[in-house]
């Protein structure tokens, strides 16, 4: 059985939490423009990390087979 390959992109996007059950990412919608949206509710809100949807889980730990 050969190796798996880690899609690359999703590896630097996705890290698991401690226990490894749950995978984190990082929000949208802060990378430009963020002159208008307010620090106070947005911009910190968006630099949280959050979890990956049940739904897109499986998704996500198939491009990274070693996590």
């Amino acid at each position: 059985m050969p190796k798996l390959k880690t899609r690359k992109a999703a590896a630097k996007r996705f890290r698991p939490t401690g226990s490894g059950k749950k995978i984190v990412r990082r929000k949208a919608f802060k990378n430009h423009l963020l002159e208008h949206k307010s620090a106070e509710q947005r911009r910190r809100r968006l630099s949280q990390s959050a979890l990956v949807h049940e739904a897109d889980e499986k998704n996500v730990r198939l491009m990274l087979p070693y996590i």
